[in-house]
């Protein structure tokens, strides 16, 4: 249920609304905008008289809400959310750009390439240093030395890291970690969701290769049901009848999530076609349907890279692209105004 309040509402109404409300069990979720508060109750709110309700003073509408997320629901919350790390921000307007070895294989492979994609423009670092594989005999990552290199290059360039978290074991180390990225295969391991749920740092979904976009938002209401409501949301595609590339990226994804939530946007091209030379033409088209940020997969020697060097741009490549992506988004953002 959604309770809209009256511009100004007096303030000691609005807190003896709040204390009644949650006499009755019900979870608030307040969002102040600048027309608008909006409470949204969460709970059980079928004993509740939205009559009564309705008839306060401080009250302009009440709306019962059917979709099962609540707190990751635009109605919700109407205005975007914008998502600080560090000196930098996801949404906003603003274009995330998330660049990075999808392993981390050594701390001078990893400061080199998180030095020339900075330059290039990057934002974030993203490097995996858990790394879930589809075959036993396949790198699974350096673990936690690997998180040691990752914060090394974040000494070197001040880029926060993006990266994966595959276990409730490995918490503990991830206390450098400024984004917490819970991949395809996790999206559903809902005690690993309830975990960063209680996580004061930003958590970055991926679509699960199967998942609807309910379910993926479900996830997301995991996270943030926990008190985290520092959640990002992540399209790297998803498995359909193609064969042809990795997965098959949906970039509807973005213009749909953009109607049902407030919750930031990435987009990986990388993972979602497992091809170098795709990675340019589906970033192009993620920034067109205005997507808040990318995720590209950078190696220096992508032809002897311990993971997913097919799909890995060349720093050069990088910098050629990234200096695309944000002309295009200055004038994607130049027609919006």
């Amino acid at each position: 249920m959604i309770v809209v309040l009256k511009h100004n509402p007096n303030q000691e109404q609005v807190n003896g609304l709040i204390g009644w409300l949650q006499e009755k069990g019900v979870g608030i979720h307040t969002s102040v905008g600048e027309a608008n508060t909006i409470l949204g109750l969460v709970g059980d709110t079928s004993k509740l008289d939205i009559d009564l309700i309705a008839a306060l003073d401080i009250v302009e509408d009440v709306k019962r809400v059917q979709e099962p997320y609540k707190n990751a629901n635009r109605k919700f919350h109407p205005e975007d959310t914008v998502i600080r790390v560090g000196n930098t921000q996801i949404g906003g307007g603003s274009l995330t750009i998330m660049a990075g070895p999808c392993s981390v294989e050594s701390e001078e492979q990893v400061v080199t390439i998180a030095k020339a994609v900075k330059a290039s423009g990057a934002t974030m670092l993203r490097g995996g240093a858990f790394k879930p594989r589809t075959s036993p005999y396949a790198f699974q990552g350096l673990g936690e030395q690997g998180l040691a290199y990752l914060k090394a290059a974040k000494e070197e360039t001040g880029l926060p890291i993006v990266t994966e978290l595959m276990d409730l074991s490995q918490l503990p180390l991830f206390r450098d970690v400024d984004v917490i990225q819970i991949g395809a295969r996790n999206m559903q391991n809902f005690d690993l969701l309830k975990a960063v749920g209680h996580q004061d740092k930003p958590v970055m979904i991926k679509r699960g290769m199967s998942a609807t976009y309910e379910e993926w938002l479900m996830s997301a209401e995991y996270v943030m049901a926990g008190g985290n409501e520092k959640v990002i949301l992540c399209e790297r595609g998803i498995r359909t009848f193609e064969s042809y590339t990795r997965n098959t990226l949906d970039l509807a994804a973005v213009p749909v999530m953009r109607r049902l939530t407030h919750l930031p946007i990435i987009i990986d091209p990388s993972h979602a076609t497992g091809k170098s030379w795709l990675v340019e033409p589906l970033a192009m088209g993620a920034v067109a349907t205005g997507a808040d940020g990318l995720q590209i997969e950078v190696h220096n020697d992508p032809a002897h890279a311990l993971c997913d060097g097919p799909q890995s741009l060349r720093p050069e490549d990088f910098d050629r692209l990234a200096k695309k992506l944000l002309a295009l988004q200055a004038a994607v953002r130049g027609m919006e105004g």
